[in-house]
């Protein structure tokens, strides 16, 4: 049977595709633009008929069906590695929970723990080549283990979807999958933050501490993308990008000749990242792009291998830093926002590299609802926030007042550089903290 016949064979609407699913069954959506279309408004429409249907994915990148017909999450229960604002949203109506863990682990939660626990796997894919292989586009991340271990698997073919090249475990052939459904679904634009005033401050200090031929890594936010977008403007040369998320300052580096990844001692030549979620530019750009190649996460994310390269540079966002050095990226209090995904992972790894640095930017303060100044530096983490990094592992720290390097100091020694750091009008109150908390010495000063 040649490829296309066997794609016609497979080939049903999917409303005839979800009647595999079955009350109690779990199901995989994989990530941000892998998430389904067609499957899931043909898996709204059985709700009447289904129970204790687990869903797990990563950062969605819409409002999903499913969430309209089921409101309070009766029938539909959705858990996911990593929350985007339609999480956010679910969740704060406590209709979606947070599955803790480090991003590098995602593909060996799979093969080592869940290989019993992924009924159907159902994602979207661009369309099939010559050889008879489905590409996992935008989100290779974790989608090939899942299809490892998943004991039914439905693709959704979206002819908009760019092609990404490997890098490895960025295909699926045709003979592993059981259905295939054809849906012409948007491809969402998710670009990152317009960066601020104060996000432009905190970027210039980022810049300062970068080098010629450095290789960096940009996590999701306005912050990050602002580090790229005034990277692309600066002097510096010959950058590399080993990275598990691709955001639209990789695209801007490219254009503007910074991004040629020459310096690099893995992957020379070559951009690196996980999963991409941007603007259409960037999607064009990954499109069958030889220089570029996409990984899963236990090899993108894996400090080993992220050590590998010299004078690595992870920049990173947080939402509250304490004395200690605790940091918080993922939730408020308990609260969830977001999640670990891979900063600990690039925290480590970029400080093991060779010249490598591992920064972690926020804005001292910011405006409560009724307008008061609140630091976004704390004596303690508010109870029930998330440690995200350790403060054994806080290395350098940067708001629009600076920098601080926490690496080897002792617990008075942070909490100096750290107040040094804060909204200058806030200081005074953590200084009274860090005294009552026995942190704060005779020797110090501000």
């Amino acid at each position: 049977m040649s490829y296309a016949d066997e794609y016609r064979s497979k080939l049903v609407s999917a409303e005839e595709a979800v009647k595999i699913v079955k009350s109690g069954d779990w199901l995989d959506w994989g990530q941000t633009l892998s998430n389904p279309y067609a499957l899931d408004k043909a898996l709204a429409a059985r709700k009447g008929e289904l129970d204790d249907i687990k869903i797990r994915l990563v950062l969605s990148a819409k409002e999903h069906e499913i969430w309209k017909v089921d409101p309070k999450g009766e029938t539909f229960h959705m858990n996911n590695w990593h929350f985007g604002r339609a999480d956010r949203a679910q969740h704060d109506k406590g209709n979606a929970y947070h599955i803790p863990n480090l991003y590098r682990n995602n593909p060996l939660f799979y093969r080592k723990s869940l290989y019993d626990d992924v009924d159907v796997a159902m994602f979207r894919v661009p369309p099939m080549n010559k050889h008879g292989y489905f590409n996992f586009s935008c989100s290779v991340a974790v989608l090939r283990a899942i299809c490892d271990v998943a004991k039914k698997i439905i693709v959704e073919v979206c002819p908009g979807l760019p092609w990404a090249c490997g890098g490895r475990e960025e295909l699926i052939h045709i003979s592993e999958v059981d259905y295939i459904v054809e849906a012409d679904s948007p491809v969402v634009e998710i670009p990152s933050a317009p960066a601020t005033k104060t996000d432009k401050v905190i970027a210039e200090h980022v810049i300062k501490e970068m080098t010629d031929g450095a290789c960096i890594q940009l996590g999701i936010g306005g912050m990050p993308n602002a580090v790229g977008t005034l990277l692309a403007e600066s002097e510096l040369k010959d950058l590399g990008c080993h990275s598990e998320m691709l955001c639209d300052a990789f695209y801007h580096l490219h254009e503007a000749g910074k991004l040629t990844n020459k310096c690099k001692s893995i992957d020379r030549g070559k951009t690196v990242y996980a999963f991409a979620a941007g603007s259409h530019f960037l999607y064009d750009w990954i499109d069958n792009n030889p220089s570029m190649a996409a990984y899963p996460t236990n090899y993108t994310n894996d400090p080993y291998n992220i050590a590998k390269n010299d004078n690595v540079v992870s920049i990173n966002n947080c939402i509250e830093v304490d004395l200690y050095g605790q940091i918080s990226s993922e939730s408020s209090g308990t609260r969830h926002i977001s999640g670990t995904g891979g900063q600990l992972d690039f925290v480590t790894g970029a400080y093991s590299s060779r010249g490598g640095k591992a920064i972690i930017c926020c804005t001292s303060s910011y405006q409560d609802k009724e307008g008061r100044l609140q630091s976004r530096i704390v004596p303690m983490l508010p109870s029930g926030s998330i440690v995200s990094v350790p403060r054994t592992q806080a290395h350098i720290i940067i708001t629009e007042y600076g920098k601080c390097d926490l690496a080897g100091r002792s617990t008075w020694e942070r909490a100096e550089r750290i107040i040094n750091i804060a909204h200058p009008d806030l200081r005074d109150d953590l200084i009274q903290e860090a005294q009552k908390m026995k942190i704060w010495s005779k020797s110090n000063k501000i």
